[in-house]
């Protein structure tokens, strides 16, 4: 059935249910950033198949809110469905929630599923109704109805992940957090985020794709806590394991009937309003007392500890030697064999298999050739996908998930002639990639201070790109990590958390020159001490990441002493670490594209 097939259908629905307007975000039951198929409503609907997106249904209008990252993605896959594209932060686009505040009239029904959509985000809606002067209901699941092939919830195993590979064990991780339950006065924490849960107990699994997650809830008390998951996912080792942390395992969906219950009636709760699901809250907020602050495990899981970090070290130079191979393979067969975006995505992911403790993707490979680079997350498909050609940029954004931890990298590549103003803006990505990377700065300095460095020379011609320069990374979890990023904006949680000694976090500025090419240079970078003094302790960067820079675009001209010598320094380190792991004709490769 097509899009409209299917909004068609749902506005049957919401007839026969009298609701007025209807809202489907990207979200599962756990606020999470990337979900599995069974919770791709708002795909379904819409056709839009980007990580970011909510969508609004009225009777006779549907509109779709989604950031820079997916606006010609989503003005693409949206033609025809009749779904109007809301530009998020562009002048004069209103945000959801004051567009449903404007739109709705009084008396009528805001409906949305309480479970896909986040305390926060579920009040903000509820302020919205209330403004109206309309109805609201948040116990809707319509699209079950009409969703007739809708997959299964997914059930994969999960396993221990070894003190080897974390550095700490389960049970000390929980001791931590009673601790912080203990300081916030509450005998309970919920925790309903998945990389959360699978960092407080080192447990992996695979139920969303790229993500090492499993589909769970969990609370935790001071003597033990209650794991809701699905028992078939569970083998005898890993519910013995549990067992000693004093961990009792119940069936995933009875959460809501357990928090329904005399449990927790008049007990103090410690709860994030970002992360758990609004219908929870529903239930949880009449019979006890709600703590809101954010998860103590959202920072703690941030900062590496001594072993996660010398193990993402390893895992950088295994996923750099992959890089190599790949970039090695591609120069000495471009323009001689046919290579598509899609067998290109194919043939690095190869080369990762190769590699020790190789999981996975941390992602879905972005292999944008020309003008389908200037789609910030394109994802190559067999209706899209076209053949390189010996002329042009290959932007490659891809990553690793390693038993040592996960990568995140990026490499536009040239692949023949450009033209000067590419050269120009390729050099400009750099200096700014250069310019972060190079930063020295004091303890208590957030990710919106830092952002100017990147931006300073796009600024300085009046450009910019259309995303964060940096989020953080997970440790064998998620390559979007809470609580920090990189980005000027203030109205973001993550841009005024203070960057810490330990986090892992990415550096990607980029250019998108809409229907030519697109240019981002990415490294991951860990937060390390550097020097102390009067003014205090400072930080810098670390380069995790291990790959060469493509210096064939390089205006030299253009870089100053210092962004010369960083490049010099760290091509010297990525040949140190991986000329030992390649073969002499790649060795040979590498040697030429790091030439001092």
């Amino acid at each position: 059935m097509s899009v409209t097939d299917n909004l068609n259908n749902l506005r049957k629905l919401m007839a026969l249910e009298h609701i007025d307007c209807y809202i489907v975000p990207t979200s599962d039951y756990h606020s999470s950033e990337y979900v599995g198929d069974y919770f791709r409503a708002r795909e379904f609907l819409s056709g839009f198949t980007g990580s970011n997106g909510t969508l609004l249904v009225t009777s006779s209008h549907a509109a779709l809110w989604t950031d820079g990252r997916y606006f010609l993605q989503a003005e693409e896959q949206l033609k025809g469905s009749g779904i109007e594209l809301m530009r998020m932060r562009r002048p004069g686009v209103p945000t959801l929630h004051d567009y449903v505040a404007d739109t709705l009239e009084k008396d009528q029904t805001l409906a949305f599923d309480g479970r896909v959509f986040s305390v926060f985000e579920g009040k903000q809606l509820e302020e919205a109704a209330d403004k109206a002067g309309a109805h609201l209901r948040f116990d809707v699941d319509l699209v079950s109805l009409i969703w007739k092939d809708r997959p299964g919830l997914s059930c994969n195993p999960i396993s221990v992940l070894s003190e080897e590979y974390t550095g700490c064990s389960a049970s000390d991780k929980l001791e931590r957090i009673r601790l912080a339950m203990k300081e916030a006065d509450c005998e309970h924490h919920i925790v309903t985020s998945l990389d959360d849960i699978a960092w407080i107990l080192n447990l992996r699994g695979s139920d969303v794709v790229c993500n090492p997650v499993f589909l769970s809830y969990l609370i935790i008390n001071a003597e033990g806590g209650t794991l809701f998951v699905q028992e078939a996912a569970l083998d005898n080792d890993v519910k013995a394991y549990l067992d000693k942390l004093g961990i009792v395992i119940r069936p995933y969906d009875s959460i809501y009937e357990y928090v329904s219950g005399h449990d927790l009636k008049g007990h103090n709760i410690l709860i994030d309003k970002n992360r758990l699901n609004y219908m929870l809250y529903s239930i949880l907020k009449d019979n006890t007392v709600l703590k809101e602050e954010e998860n103590p495990s959202v920072l703690m899981k941030a900062c590496k500890n001594e072993t996660e970090a010398e193990n993402l070290r390893k895992a950088n130079i295994i996923d750099g030697v992959a890089m190599v191979r790949f970039l090695h393979w591609l120069d000495t067969n471009i323009g001689r064999i046919k290579i598509t975006e899609i067998s290109a995505a194919d043939k690095l992911e190869e080369f990762r298999s190769l590699g020790e403790g190789f999981v996975g993707i941390s992602f879905e490979t972005i292999a944008g050739y020309n003008a389908h680079g200037a789609i910030i997350h394109y994802e190559a498909t067999p209706e899209t996908d076209v053949e390189l050609k010996p002329e042009g940029f290959l932007l490659v954004d891809s990553g690793g998930q390693y038993l040592r931890g996960t990568t995140d990298i990026t490499r536009t590549i040239t692949l023949g002639p450009l033209s000067d103003i590419m050269r120009h803006h390729y050099t400009t990505v750099l200096r700014a990639h250069i310019d972060l990377a190079m930063a020295h700065f004091p303890e208590g300095v957030t990710g919106s201070t830092l952002d100017m460095l990147a931006r300073a020379p796009f600024w300085a011609e009046d450009l910019d790109y259309e995303h964060g320069t940096g989020h953080g990374i997970g440790f064998y979890l998620n390559v979007h990590e809470p609580p920090v990023s990189i980005f000027w904006s203030t109205q973001r949680k993550s841009c005024t958390t203070p960057l810490r000694e330990g986090m892992l976090l990415s550096d990607e500025p980029g250019i998108y020159i809409e229907d030519q090419y697109g240019i981002r240079i990415e490294n991951d970078v860990m937060v390390v001490k550097g020097n102390k003094n009067v003014f205090g302790q400072f930080l810098q960067f670390e380069p995790m990441t291990l790959c060469p820079y493509d210096l064939r675009p390089v205006i030299w001209e253009e870089l100053n002493d210092a962004q010369i010598r960083f490049i010099d320094e760290y091509h010297a380190k990525v040949k140190e670490k991986l000329m030992p792991y390649l073969d002499d004709e790649t060795a040979a490769w590498l040697e030429a594209a790091t030439k001092h």
